[in-house]
């Protein structure tokens, strides 16, 4: 079997405080997502979990970068943790409204719940359903803070609409764990102890890359994104 990809990247790219640790001082906000992906091949899109963007804004997103660039957009908090993923034809359009013109650029869609939201089988398939049946040109990735969703059957479940789950560390202030439930794989790292402000030791870079390479080896793609923005700690743990 082929080995997949390994898409590595930060999540987002808008953060003043890396003028300077990673952005160079006169280098215009414009240009940094240009700058960006000349040393990396994919981002999450952070923003559009607190506020959509124009459907123009993101056509300018595409043309900024190359063709192989790849965006993970970050779904709505207002279907996540207003909605709680209810109610998904009256929540969900809106975002894809948006995001609709970059399905042939999107990596996984990140999907954030927040950290009291468990596991209600009967809502999650009624969601999951939607998505399957309005959005095939999209993939999803799940990140559930609740341990609820660790439980067997939530993963059977995530396994049967091929929702990627997110291998996510935050230190111990979320509920995680490594469950691999589709061809694609999806790890965000928020800092050691999940404050987004400290950076990882060698030797936990070391022992990841390994174990990417495994799964890649195994024929998964992967989506790796370091949230620990804080001080530039994601930039130096890819960039070393």
């Amino acid at each position: 079997m082929p080995g997949g990809i390994i898409h590595i990247g930060t999540s987002g790219w808008v953060y003043p405080h890396w003028r300077g640790v990673f952005y160079p001082q006169g280098l215009p906000q414009r240009s940094w997502l240009e700058y960006y992906a000349r040393h990396f091949d994919s981002t999450e899109i952070n923003g559009s979990f607190y506020r959509l963007p124009s459907k123009e804004t993101v056509i300018r997103w595409q043309e900024t970068t190359g063709s192989g660039f790849r965006f993970c957009p970050k779904i709505s908090r207002f279907i996540t943790h207003a909605k709680k993923l209810n109610d998904p034809a009256q929540a969900v359009p809106r975002f894809f409204d948006v995001f609709g013109v970059m399905a042939g650029r999107a990596g996984p869609v990140l999907i954030q719940l927040p950290a009291m939201l468990g596991f209600q089988e009967e809502k999650a398939r009624i969601f999951f359903d939607y998505l399957r049946d309005h959005y095939r040109d999209f993939r999803f990735a799940l990140e559930a803070r609740h341990a609820g969703w660790t439980a067997p059957q939530a993963i059977a479940l995530l396994k049967k609409y091929r929702v990627g789950w997110v291998i996510a560390d935050s230190g111990s202030r979320f509920a995680s764990a490594e469950e691999v439930t589709a061809r694609h794989i999806y790890l965000r790292f928020h800092g050691p102890d999940g404050s987004y402000a400290k950076g990882y030791s060698r030797n936990f870079l070391r022992a990841l890359a390994r174990r990417c390479e495994e799964w890649s080896r195994a024929g998964h793609t992967l989506w790796v994104f370091f949230n620990n923005d804080v001080g530039g700690h994601a930039i130096k743990s890819l960039l070393g």
